[in-house]
């Protein structure tokens, strides 16, 4: 027992062993801390660029372009939530997603795009991002979702939709597909429209969620919505009547513009032919052209109340005055002016009741080119309207430093000038609101404009009172009349320019204004080139005038000025026997 007890041995600790493990890890803690000092204090911007790299995102908050619409509200642009399909070719790839063929080949059937195609575009690895198809439905969009193929990724983008159609495609235009305007308002007002997207920085972890928001990076803008002055009922009445007659006369194009004289609003501008903005599948560019604004005609026998006005106001005739146009026919430099028959000595309403040529030359002949022109750019020909249309033409107010008798003469009746059915539209709110002229808009004002006299009051209104003979008995546009409405007037009759003269081809106007008693509205119908027997503004452009204003003036519930069904009637027997120009 004893011997048992001496043989038991104390461990033993060895000195050198023990200070060696407490300096390796009394050195580890000082190492870590060191390098979490180093990491933290005095080197922490790498790492820290690092993590932000993984984890810190900046999203974009959602913006909706602004509506378009008429005067009265109704939506004519607006923009609907659709979806892009987009593809990670890399994700594709490494997470073997193209062994699904099945569903690539229902993915390229409802995208209606061949299989190769859609295979060609993710074949490269390297890539991150491919757009396999803008602006999908909902419904197309959730079908996709439900194939579930991985690297195939949906976002979500807008749409532009334009609930009327080709109705108003020539004035609303259309965007591109980013978004941006290409025709019409939408271009002409694009920054007004666009909404600027506003930025927030957030943290986000592996799975995509949001564990913090950092802040806004920028601010949001809306986006403005725009009421034009355009009455859709009208617009649409104006359209179809517009459309109906230019097939039927088969005429190249035809364009209408009706202006509200009192405050110089345009309540209706169409052309045809058009073409439909939700279908870009079907876009010809010759289509999307705003005519009225853009194209330029010579106006023809719709100029000569201007040239009256012109002559009235220089003192070369008076409202009662007697022009000899005997004896029908005269020769100026070598050219033949002359009317359909000898009318001999007329007074100046029966001028522009018959729209003798002759008659306009004798007065045109006694001003001087100054004055003529002068009177022209008051009633708004050869400048700008103002409105900010994308293409408008100023059309040709000519400037000669010499002018030979022929050219003022045929100034006169029309030619040589040169003119956009807007410009022609406002001379006549012109003469219609009694010599004052307001400047156009499209856009609803919010405060009354300002007009401007530009020609004597009773110049304005004494030429207004000539012209309701052209729309009665004896004058060329009785097919403008309107029953129970007293209505002013004028037909215009058009050869086309070609090189080195004129050619077949005509261009057949009726401007008016209506109730003549107090006028509201003013409009200009033009049918160019049309075909067959009938080109005559009075039998061409009158009837769609009638229709039109006949509508509108009971959509906007003014009341009828005078005119009985039995001058109607006779009105219509009239007009199958008075000749046109």
């Amino acid at each position: 027992m004893r011997r048992r007890k001496q043989n038991k041995k104390e461990p033993m600790l060895t000195g050198w062993r023990f200070m060696t493990v407490c300096g390796v890890i009394l050195f580890s803690f000082v190492a870590l801390f060191a390098r979490a000092a180093w990491i933290q204090v005095v080197s922490p911007d790498r790492l820290r660029l690092e993590g932000d790299m993984r984890s810190l995102r900046t999203t974009v908050t959602s913006t909706t372009r602004g509506m378009i619409m008429d005067r009265n509200g109704e939506e004519l642009a607006v923009s609907v939530p659709v979806q892009a399909v987009w593809a990670d070719p890399k994700q594709v790839h490494t997470e073997l997603s193209l062994k699904k063929g099945q569903a690539w080949q229902a993915l390229a059937d409802v995208l209606g795009v061949p299989h190769e195609t859609l295979m060609k575009r993710i074949e490269n690895p390297k890539r991150r991002f491919v757009y396999l198809q803008r602006q999908v439905t909902p419904a197309v969009a959730e079908y996709i979702r439900k194939l579930r193929l991985p690297g195939v990724h949906l976002r979500p983008e807008e749409r532009r939709f334009y609930p009327t159609g080709e109705i108003n495609a020539h004035l609303v235009g259309m965007t591109n597909i980013d978004g941006s305007g290409i025709e019409g308002i939408e271009r002409g007002f694009n920054e007004w429209l666009t909404a600027q997207a506003g930025e927030r920085r957030v943290r986000k972890d592996r799975n995509g969620r949001v564990i913090e928001d950092l802040g806004v990076v920028s601010e949001a803008r809306q986006a403005n919505n725009i009421q034009l002055t355009i009455d859709q009922r009208i617009q649409a009445l104006a359209y179809r009547s517009l459309k109906r007659a230019s097939e039927y006369y088969r005429a190249t194009s035809a364009s209408l513009v009706m202006i509200d004289v009192k405050t110089g609003e345009v309540l209706a501008i169409v052309n045809s032919p058009s073409f439909n903005p939700n279908n870009r599948s079907q876009y010809q560019s010759f289509r999307a052209r705003n005519r009225a604004v853009t194209d330029t005609y010579e106006p023809g026998s719709t100029i000569k109340p201007l040239i009256v006005v012109s002559a009235l106001e220089n003192g070369v005739v008076n409202a009662d005055s007697i022009v000899d146009t005997s004896p029908g026919w005269m020769r100026l430099g070598g050219k033949r002016v002359a009317d359909h028959r000898n009318l001999g000595p007329i007074s100046v309403q029966t001028i522009l009741q018959r729209s003798s040529n002759m008659g306009m030359a004798r007065m045109a002949l006694q001003e001087t080119p100054e004055q003529l022109l002068d009177t022209l750019y008051r009633f708004g020909l050869g400048i700008d309207s103002g409105m900010g249309l994308v293409g408008e033409s100023t059309g040709l107010v000519p400037q000669r430093r010499r002018w030979s008798d022929i050219e003022r003469a045929t100034l006169s009746f029309g030619y040589g000038i040169t003119v956009t059915p807007l410009q022609l539209a406002q001379s006549y709110a012109v003469l219609a609101n009694g010599g004052v002229r307001y400047p156009l808009t499209i856009i609803k004002r919010s405060q009354p404009p300002v007009g401007e006299q530009v020609v004597p009051k009773q110049h304005a209104d004494a030429v207004l009172h000539m012209l309701e003979s052209v729309v009665g008995p004896g004058g060329t546009a009785l097919q403008a009349a309107i029953p129970g409405y007293r209505v002013a007037g004028k037909t215009g009759t058009s050869r086309k320019a070609i090189a080195g003269g004129y050619g077949s081809d005509y261009v057949g106007l009726f401007a008016g204004m209506a109730p003549a008693g107090n006028p509201r509205l003013a409009m200009v119908v033009v049918m160019n080139e049309p075909q067959g027997d009938k080109y005559y503004g009075g039998d061409v452009a009158a009837p769609v005038f009638a229709e039109v204003m006949s509508g509108a003036l009971q959509l906007l519930n003014i009341r009828p000025d005078g005119a009985t069904e039995e001058q109607f009637q006779l009105a219509g027997q009239e007009a199958k026997r008075v000749p046109h120009t």
